[in-house]
């Protein structure tokens, strides 16, 4: 009993930490966007120009990501994460400090070399360190705090901006982001993943799968049908929340004339949703066991919201609901998504597995805000929520098609 005890305490230990971690990444999601309409009177930029500064962060992010899960199996994830998160401080110093559009572009690049990170960080010490029984609760927690961290970004950002100056809301996503970073090192003992053992679970794994013949290529996941379509879905899920959270202010502006403030504080709204969803998510994923099923209806729902939302006839008053509802609906599906992934992931290369196909979600976010700033820029607001309703229409055979892929092995 003492022991169990103790375990559960290291595991609550080490999840809050990760969470912490992975809430700051999100919150860096969510740190440049609310700024446009301030970025765009101080520096004449276009939406375009605003929508390419996400597109250079989540590029950057795509290519770290995809990489430091290699550097993530060869070191360790404790060294990794502390770059990380000291890079998306210096980001946000930077930001604070622009003068110009390239000093925005080099404060992108500096927080997509932070953010790549993360997912390949926290999924191999999730997956390491925590207790198998106690993994649901860990991926609960970890996509709650992901959401509560876009939550917080909007409403932190907008609130300082509005009571200071834009300068001063960066320079203070430096500083939390800077504390944060304080609260890991002092920790730091908890985040220590055994690499040797990783490395000798891999090799032994590989030896079952091929007893006697030559040793597997370290890309020798990538031939894997499952990771590319869990990469699939991670794109276009990403393509299409990033692309709402970044021009749905403006977008509701336009359409339905609500001032870019509080537009700004319905994204909070999608992203309590989120959380809200993920807990949810979590518990129809361990009793249902369908995540097809989870994702196809959650996903139809959100489609016909969009598609309301396009039309300009909603009134004000169901606009708030509507936002919550939607990221309830996102938050739904995380669970079972990330239950996929850890099944199509073969043992000892986590880093690496989660590398790639969470890089789906940087291409994603990057594509998304960059094609649809090009539509706000031609005037055509409704086309964001038209085309959020083709990629989350994009979502759902991939999820089919994971499905199918793991069922085998499963058996």
């Amino acid at each position: 009993m003492t022991v169990a005890l103790s375990r559960r305490a290291s595991d609550v230990r080490v999840i809050g930490l990760i969470s912490l971690a992975h809430g700051s990444s999100h919150f860096f999601h969510l740190v440049l966007p609310p700024m446009f309409p301030w970025l765009k009177d101080a520096f004449a930029l276009s939406y375009a120009e605003l929508g390419l500064l996400m597109s250079i962060f989540f590029v950057v992010s795509c290519v770290v990501q995809a990489s430091s899960g290699f550097l993530v199996d060869r070191i360790g994830a404790r060294p990794v994460l502390f770059a990380g998160v000291g890079l998306l401080a210096l980001a946000a110093l930077t930001y604070s400090q622009s003068n110009g559009y390239l000093m925005l572009i080099m404060g992108a690049v500096i927080a997509g070399c932070g953010n790549g990170i993360f997912h390949p960080v926290d999924y191999t010490l999730i997956n390491h360190k925590i207790s198998p029984p106690n993994l649901p609760y860990a991926y609960s927690m970890h996509g709650v705090t992901g959401y509560l961290g876009w939550a917080a970004a909007p409403a932190f950002m907008v609130g300082i901006a509005q009571f200071s100056d834009w300068r001063i809301a960066f320079l203070s996503a430096a500083l939390l982001e800077a504390i944060i970073l304080v609260i890991l090192w002092v920790n730091k003992n908890q985040l220590l993943d055994n690499v040797k053992e990783r490395h000798e679970s891999s090799h032994a794994s590989a030896q079952a799968a091929n007893p006697g013949g030559a040793p597997e290529s370290a890309f020798a996941f990538l031939k894997l049908p499952a990771v590319w379509f869990c990469w699939m879905f991670f794109f276009f899920s990403m393509a299409s929340t990033s692309s709402l959270q970044s021009f749905a202010p403006s977008t509701l502006f336009s359409i339905y004339e609500l001032p870019l403030t509080t537009g700004s504080y319905y994204i909070t709204l999608l992203a309590l949703g989120s959380a809200g969803g993920v807990l949810f998510g979590g518990y129809l994923a361990a009793k249902l066991q369908a995540p097809e099923r989870i994702v196809s209806t959650c996903l139809s729902v959100t489609v016909v919201m969009c598609l309301l939302l396009a039309t300009g006839f909603i009134s004000l008053e169901l606009i708030p609901i509507i936002f919550f509802a939607l990221g309830f609906g996102y938050g739904v599906v995380a669970p079972s998504r990330d239950l996929l992934v850890k099944k199509a992931t073969p043992q000892g290369v986590a880093g690496r597995v989660y590398g790639i196909v969470y890089s789906g979600i940087d291409l994603g976010a990057a594509v998304g805000p960059f094609i649809f700033g090009l539509f706000m820029d031609a005037g055509l607001p409704k086309a964001l929520f038209i085309g959020i309703v083709v990629f989350q229409l994009m979502i759902i055979p991939t999820v089919f098609k994971v499905s199918s892929d793991i069922a085998p092995k499963a058996k």
